[in-house]
């Protein structure tokens, strides 16, 4: 018979060491599929930006499957139809699977916005400058477009940390598993539950604070920029007025 509300139980199993593990178990399976899902997002997001119209077409169809199908839909498919045609995953296998190819595809799409977002001379320069396609994207490209895209990063990696109750469903034991394991010894259904999601506000808590220091990290270089004193201009010499008045025509 499920019993009323406890205090008592709510407070035994917030400190329960079955569930901590849990807890710990999503906190690993979000950082394996944001990872996993960055690496992977790079590479579709250069390829949606490449001048090959085949390359291009292969990354829109990918990120056009795994944002379009619901990523409970895809773990059912990697753990328990895979198997059929001879493709074998353990629970933890499919899941990080399942997890980093369902990220990389929204990963790739604010990766290839923020690329975009990029002032095309500031690429043009560092070609100019000598620089090879290896050289701009780690001095001109990664450093600028990872500023630009922190926020939505963030808020990616905080739903991630909430998306990885889904693999409860292929009886994965993170930390809704592990709830739902425990309910169905002990019958206390709503405790259980308010725990868990104690839990998951407390990640995503801490998470929003990691982030905020990061941005403020990154953000550094630009405020002193911002804050610099304005060069004062040299006066204009004849020859200098001269040609400053022939370029404003």
């Amino acid at each position: 018979m499920i019993q009323g509300w406890s205090w008592e139980g709510y407070f035994h199993y917030l400190t329960n060491y079955f569930i901590f593990l849990g807890a710990v178990n999503t906190v690993l399976l979000t950082l394996a599929g944001m990872a996993g899902g960055l690496v992977l997002g790079v590479v579709l997001a250069f390829a949606r930006l490449s001048p090959w119209s085949w390359v291009n077409q292969l990354a829109r169809t990918y990120i056009w499957i795994f944002r379009g199908t619901p990523l409970l839909v895809q773990l059912i498919i990697i753990y328990t139809g895979l198997p059929q045609i001879g493709i074998r995953f353990s629970v933890l296998e499919a899941v990080i699977t399942g997890l980093v190819l369902n990220e990389a595809a929204y990963l790739a799409e604010i990766i290839r916005g923020g690329v975009q977002a990029l002032p095309k001379g500031q690429i043009n320069a560092a070609r100019a400058l000598g620089f090879n396609h290896a050289g701009v994207a780690r001095y001109v490209i990664f450093p600028q477009t990872m500023r630009l895209i922190l926020p939505s990063l963030g808020n990616s990696f905080n739903g991630l940390l909430k998306t990885t109750s889904i693999a409860s469903v292929i009886s994965m034991e993170e930390l809704l598993r592990r709830t739902q394991i425990l309910m169905q010894e002990q019958f206390m259904v709503l405790e259980l539950f308010m725990v868990a999601a104690t839990y998951y506000l407390i990640l995503t808590t801490l998470w929003d604070f990691i982030q905020r220091r990061i941005e403020l990290h990154y953000a550094k270089a630009y405020q002193s920029t911002q804050h610099s004193r304005p060069v004062k201009k040299a006066p204009l010499t004849d020859t200098s007025t001269a040609l400053a008045k022939e370029t404003q025509r």
